[in-house]
């Protein structure tokens, strides 16, 4: 994947004199963070423009992005605010049916324990 981040443009990592890739703390982190935004179905063209910006934001904190670059990101915004509402809604069906299931489980196991207090009696 590493390969992959370079040749998108999305990591730079230094060369040594063998040719060989130097990877700093900083290119660590930023592939780390690079891999989560792939994960959560960010295109790596955005994902580049997202780090551009950052970095232009590092160097000059008054700069803004480009109309055509806005444009992209409020699209991509808007598919993230639909991603995490999917998710919030997958994630609220599985904690209830866990706590359902958990709580069945600690029902049948109290019926069991009855049954044998019952029996011994």
């Amino acid at each position: 994947m590493l390969r992959y981040y370079e040749q998108q443009g999305l990591l730079l990592p230094r060369r040594a004199g063998n040719d060989y890739r130097e990877y700093t703390e900083e290119d660590a982190a930023r592939a780390q963070r690079v891999a989560l935004m792939v994960r959560s179905g960010m295109p790596t063209r955005l994902i580049k423009a997202v780090l551009d910006l950052e970095d232009t934001l590092a160097r000059d904190p008054d700069a803004s992005c480009p109309l055509e670059v806005a444009d992209l990101l409020a699209a991509e915004l808007r598919e993230l605010d639909d991603r995490i509402a999917c998710l919030t809604r997958s994630r609220r069906t599985i904690a209830d049916y866990l706590e359902r299931t958990s709580r069945t489980a600690a029902e049948r196991a109290s019926a069991r324990e009855s049954a044998r207090a019952g029996a011994s009696a």
